[in-house]
Parts: C-alpha cells; sequence; structure tokens
C-alpha cells in the first residue's frame, strides 16, 4: 500500500513538475512581447503573460495551436479577419484567428485599450496587479468567478511583476535618427521601432520655476558627397526641470485615528484592490467613508477599514483652508452625519478658516436655582 501511495505521489509530482516547466518556457518565449506591449499600450505584462497563460493553456490550447489566438478573444461586431469556432460559453462560438502569436499579442493589448468597458483599468496605477484582475472580471472578460485568484496566483507563483517593471525601467523616450536611405525613423533604446497610443492618464512631475541655462543645439546639414552632422553652439533658453517628490503625511501601513483602523491611499487605487486586500467587501468600504461609489480614486486621502466613531477625541475642530465636513469626518475619524448634527448643519456647505466645529454634541448649560427672596 505504501509502495502504491509513493507511485501516486511521485507521479503527481512529476506531472506538476512537467506542467511548471511548459509555463516557464511560455513565460520565456513570450516575455519580451509582454513588455513591448506594455510600452506601447500600457497594459501590464504581468497580466498579459498571466493571461496568455491561463486562456492558452501555456500555448497548449486547440485555439492557441491551431488560430494562434492565445486570449480567448471572441469575434465581437468589429472584427472583419479570419474566424473559427468552438464550444465556450455556449456551443460553437465564433473566436477570432491570427496569423501568428505576436498578431494575437498585439490584439489582445488593442482590445483592451480600444473597448469602453476597459478603460477605467489604465487609471490603475501599471504595478496594480490586484486592481487589474479583478476589473478584467468586472468589465466581463471572464465568466469565471476565480478568475482573478488564477491570474494572480500565476503572476505570483511565477513572479510575472518583474516583466512589468523591466517595462517601467526602459526608456521609453522616442528618438529620430537617419539611417542610410536618409528617411526618419522613430525608434527607441533597444533599436525597435514603436507605435504610440495616448494613454488615458498622463503621469507628469511637478514643475519648479528655475533659471534658465544655454545648451548647445545639433543642426543636421546634407552634401552631395556624404551626410555630415555638424554641431553648432546655438544658445536656446530652456528652463530646467526640477522633479519634487510627494510625501505622505501618514505612515505607509494602516493605523489608527480615533480608534478607528485607515489607511493613507494615493490617488489612481483601486478601491476594488483595497477591499480585497483588506478582508472587507467594497460596499463596507463605501459605507465606512461615506464615498459614493467609484472604481479608482480620484485624489489622495484617507480610506477607514471600519466604522467611525460617533464623536471625536477633542470638543471641536478649527477649519483650515480648503477644508470641508467630509474632510473633517476622515481626518478626525468622526461620522458625518454626527458633524451635521452636532454643528447644526443640514447639507454640505463651505467653512471659513478659523471656525469652530465641534466633534461633540454640545453641552446643555445648567439651569441656576434661584432662591426666593420674597419675605
Amino acid at each position: 500500500m505504501k509502495q502504491l501511495l509513493l507511485i501516486i505521489f511521485l507521479g503527481f509530482t512529476t506531472l506538476l513538475q512537467a506542467q511548471r516547466e511548459k509555463v516557464v518556457a511560455y513565460v520565456n518565449q513570450y516575455k519580451q512581447l509582454a513588455i513591448e506591449e506594455m510600452r506601447r499600450t500600457g497594459v501590464p505584462a504581468s497580466i498579459t503573460l498571466a493571461q496568455g497563460i491561463l486562456e492558452s493553456q501555456s500555448g497548449e490550447s486547440d485555439l492557441a495551436k491551431g488560430s494562434n489566438n492565445h486570449f480567448g478573444i471572441k469575434c465581437k461586431t468589429e472584427w472583419t479577419g479570419p474566424k473559427t469556432y468552438h464550444d465556450d460559453d455556449e456551443k460553437k462560438e465564433c473566436f477570432r484567428v491570427y496569423a501568428s502569436a505576436e498578431e494575437s499579442y498585439r490584439d489582445h493589448s488593442n482590445f483592451l485599450r480600444s473597448r469602453d468597458p476597459y478603460q477605467f483599468l489604465f487609471k490603475l496605477d501599471k504595478s496594480d496587479d490586484i486592481g487589474w484582475a479583478y476589473g478584467l472580471k468586472k468589465a466581463g472578460y471572464a465568466t469565471e468567478k476565480d478568475y482573478p485568484y488564477r491570474l494572480l496566483n500565476l503572476i505570483n507563483d511565477y513572479e510575472l511583476h518583474q516583466y512589468s517593471s523591466i517595462a517601467l525601467k526602459q526608456n521609453t523616450t522616442p528618438t529620430t535618427t537617419v539611417d542610410n536611405g536618409k528617411k526618419l525613423k522613430v525608434i527607441n533604446q533597444s533599436n525597435s521601432e514603436i507605435d504610440f497610443i495616448k494613454p488615458s492618464v498622463v503621469e507628469t512631475p511637478i514643475i519648479e520655476k528655475a533659471p534658465f541655462k544655454e545648451i548647445p543645439v545639433a543642426t543636421i546639414t546634407e552634401t552631395e558627397k556624404e551626410d555630415t552632422v555638424e554641431v553648432e553652439k546655438t544658445p536656446v533658453s530652456v528652463p530646467e526641470i526640477v522633479e519634487t517628490k510627494k510625501t505622505s503625511p501618514y505612515p505607509a501601513a494602516a493605523f489608527t485615528i480615533n480608534h478607528a483602523k485607515v489607511i493613507y491611499a494615493t490617488a489612481g487605487t483601486s478601491l476594488l484592490s483595497i477591499a480585497n486586500k483588506y478582508g472587507i467587501s467594497l460596499s463596507k468600504l463605501f459605507s465606512f467613508n461615506e464615498l459614493k461609489e467609484m472604481d479608482i480614486l480620484e485624489t489622495d486621502q484617507l480610506l477607514f477599514l471600519e466604522t467611525k466613531l460617533k464623536k471625536g477625541i477633542t470638543d471641536f475642530h478649527i477649519v483650515e483652508t480648503n477644508e470641508t465636513l467630509a474632510s473633517i469626518s476622515q481626518t478626525e475619524g468622526i461620522r458625518l452625519e454626527s458633524l451635521f448634527e452636532y454643528n447644526q448643519l443640514k447639507k454640505e456647505r463651505p467653512l471659513t478658516k478659523g471656525k469652530k466645529i465641534l466633534l461633540r454634541a454640545p453641552t446643555t448649560p445648567s439651569k441656576k436655582i434661584v432662591k426666593d427672596t420674597k419675605k
């Protein structure tokens, strides 16, 4: 019996090892494609590879081998290319056929980049694998309930996030060069031609005014015999760019305000990824913070992970510039409805700097006992 169990165990281990080797081989074959597509369109390389592994069974599925379709993308109304039919959610569904795996990877990026249900994903941080995994499910890419978990398991098990990091670190700034045929070509530092799609969100550094300085400008001239490059020291005034990093006023990990657990989250973070990370439902996250339903945080802000108290630690709060009752509710860790009640307000309105906002119910002055002095 023990020998039989040992044989079964060894067979299972061998099967797992063979499966792992297939995945590793797939990643090695297509990782550069995923990196290039991330640089071109902004779809994280980690997500692209995880979807490719899952949807194509590491390149072994009938759809991948017969039609070069690595992402299970169906025809849809806009598809005018070759088609094939496979059973999926329904029988004989129409799937796209590609000339190569490279074409499939490119179409996958274009598919996500061009269709409305996926546009909110491109507002996420490019390293937010959790937000992307759950977002794809929410947008309807797959019907399986555990689709996000399966993607994230692949990303963690095979460290696919490293390929997103590579894409982010590589310099994608285009430069123009003149080739032997005297034609201008746009290339990147890896000497591969690139296309550009305008991203939905452009990250720009904070620019501070700085003195102007003079720099030499290169001019290109042609002669009848050969191409030459001459450098002319033409003074041109350009501003120096000084980047200043924003520093958070709060800890990076979870902390407490007024005895309630809270985190500080930055703009562009997926609320769904926060809810899943801390094991609470998305509806509760909205409720705890009196937020309207949204996918992505629009501004940096405090987010409570449990119910705020009805009264503050101190009796009142002195209003600073641009503060609102909602922002005070977050910084003091007190329910917004309580602030309305204590300050006898029915709705949000502009607050003047220096105004006192009560954080506790006002105390009723005790009635003085007046002695009867009549004789």
